[in-house]
């Protein structure tokens, strides 16, 4: 891919934030917000971000957040700070370090009740009492600056909230250029052995010949927890079915195994395998030494990390004599997309691996691809042209297609047949598709969830690819999806809250009550939501918000949509539509 100047990069984030503002918010801040987690999210930094900004005075101070996550375990409290509207010019580090400072100031007001502060029924409050809640479990608080200024900060330092370590992270508008337009999926990991202990002893049992190099290795139990410690689902982010295994689910048989006979770990445990793209190598006078591997990745392996860290961290179990048996394959960064998922499938033959588990590499997801570069959208009303809807498969594939066309005629050929406004990603197809079958519970649990869950237990039980009318019908749940959350949006005051939850389940109510199908050929010819449809929304949305607020014991909303029994609610919400 040719380099993106970060004036180019800066423009295009500008026309992505007025997308952002068209559909779900008020404030360019928050819609800058969102887009930059979507990219950490798919890096891996992230799991996922509920954007919600607040901002208060803190004794001398201020209170300042952006947005909050926590991990599956609720050991680790993300939050967010954004610095937006400095267009690539120098932000001024006290301006960074204070942000950082008014989030922990945010952390320590939550431990301590500012929940009971704020008004019921706010997507503040929820926030302020999910994280007094989880509170206790609290192990780590990482906190994430994004800017689309430029920073000279190179050191950020560490801090501790009363003992709780707090991680910084700064996100400038330069290194968002280098992910964004990088090609790659995530930014590497490189792990250096001597910093974690001393370079790991290992047997290379493939010269390179063949266009790899295999190391054998054992790695110690408390090595792996400290790696996945530190780098976490990133670590795991190239095998989806590696990553699904780690979520909340720790092997009872592995577990049993580190508290009553961990000597016996390397006897029981196949152990994991792991790619990296290069490798730095030590002699010694007993053999070879790893001293540090790039891009590392574990592919198979994933339930027996995340159980080492479980033990480790949340049982305090002594890992001293875990030894876990690894192989490490080094490729050339071209091989990666090529070798890992058979290294991953080849690895995992013990079990049923559908090619759906594989993710944007995978048939399913290749076809999808291939549709929207061939079909042709009806000419919407009043017009002539036709256009094309852009499944963009990989990140920042849209740009590279476009970028590939050079400049002038050719490429304002490509923006007039693939309009910006008419491209999705395979979390919104996932958002889309998991509104539309009737599971909204599943779409408020966040992008990468509600994806993983798609690609587990829908994607995955496909007997063919998708076709042409699988296509449309897409393009066509994403119109009736984004058009709809417009009429929601225009409902209720700016900055109301819960707009995505009530998108959700107010068009996943209102499929119930039509005819889906009809209503979506309907939809594929005009390219367009009809007045009928909008006129139902705009009504049943206040029915569905009204019943979304009351959540039982007047708890956490957002927590509260995350669940089945909300959705048996909006469910049997009686509701006709209203005369046309």
């Amino acid at each position: 891919m040719q380099a993106e100047t970060i004036e180019q990069f800066l423009i295009e984030l500008e026309q992505a934030i007025d997308d952002r503002l068209g559909q779900e918010f008020v404030y360019r801040r928050d819609a800058f917000a969102r887009l930059v987690a979507d990219h950490l999210t798919e890096d891996g930094s992230l799991e996922d971000l509920e954007v919600c900004y607040y901002t208060a005075p803190f004794g001398r101070s201020r209170i300042e957040v952006g947005g909050y996550a926590l991990n599956d375990d609720g050991r680790i409290l993300d939050l967010v700070v954004a610095l937006y509207g400095h267009h690539g010019e120098t932000v001024p580090r006290d301006q960074i370090t204070k942000r950082f400072r008014w989030a922990v100031n945010f952390a320590a007001a939550c431990r301590d009740g500012l929940h009971q502060q704020l008004d019921e029924s706010t997507a503040e409050r929820d926030m302020a009492l999910r994280v007094h809640e989880q509170w206790p479990q609290i192990a780590k608080i990482r906190v994430f600056a994004f800017t689309d200024g430029r920073s000279t900060l190179t050191e950020l330092g560490a801090d501790d909230l009363d003992g709780t370590p707090v991680v910084l992270d700064l996100w400038d508008a330069e290194r968002l250029r280098r992910l964004a337009t990088s090609g790659r999926r995530s930014e590497p990991i490189t792990v250096d052995f001597q910093q974690l202990g001393g370079p790991l002893l290992c047997l290379p049992a493939q010269d390179g010949e063949s266009g790899y190099q295999c190391l054998m290795a054992i790695l110690p139990g408390q090595l792996l927890a400290d790696m996945y410690e530190e780098h976490g689902s990133k670590l795991l982010e190239r095998n989806v079915r590696a990553f699904l295994q780690t979520r909340g689910k720790v092997n009872k048989a592995i577990n049993e195994t580190i508290k009553k006979n961990p000597g016996m770990f390397l006897a029981y445990n196949n152990g994991i395998s792991a790619t990296a793209t290069g490798v730095k190598l030590d002699e010694g006078t007993d053999g070879t030494y790893i001293a540090e591997l790039h891009d590392l990745q574990i592919v198979n392996g994933g339930q027996t990390t995340a159980s080492l860290h479980h033990a480790a961290m949340k049982d305090k179990a002594d890992l001293s004599l875990v030894r876990v048996p690894a192989k490490i394959t080094v490729v050339d960064p071209g091989q990666l997309d090529d070798l890992v998922p058979k290294i991953s499938r080849f690895a995992n033959s013990q079990n049923t691996i559908n090619e759906a588990d594989f993710e944007a590499s995978s048939p399913f997801h290749r076809e999808l691809q291939a549709l929207s570069r061939s079909v042709w959208a009806p000419a919407a009303d009043g017009t002539t042209r036709q256009t094309r809807w852009y499944y963009e498969r990989v990140r920042g594939q849209y740009q590279v297609d476009r970028a590939r066309r050079g400049t002038g005629a050719a490429q304002r050929a490509f923006d007039a047949e693939n309009p910006r406004n008419q491209r999705f990603t395979k979390t919104d197809a996932a958002r889309y598709e998991m509104t539309f079958l009737l599971q909204p519970h599943v779409v408020s649990l966040g992008a990468q969830k509600a994806f993983q869950h798609w690609t587990v237990n829908v994607v995955a039980n496909r007997e063919s690819l998708p076709d042409a009318e699988y296509f449309n019908n897409l393009v066509a749940k994403r119109i009736f999806f984004e058009q709809g959350r417009s009429e929601i949006r225009k409902q209720f005051p700016p900055g109301a809250g819960y707009l995505a939850n009530v998108t959700t389940y107010t068009l996943a109510r209102l499929s119930t009550s039509i005819d889906l199908p009809s209503a979506l050929s309907t939809i594929w010819r005009a390219q367009g939501l009809p007045e009928e449809l909008r006129a139902s929304i705009r009504d049943l949305s206040w029915k569905v918000r009204e019943l979304l607020l009351d959540a039982p014991g007047s708890g956490n909303v957002t927590e509260w949509c995350k669940k089945e029994a909300c959705w048996e609610s909006v469910r049997s919400l009686r509701w006709t539509s209203p005369p046309p």
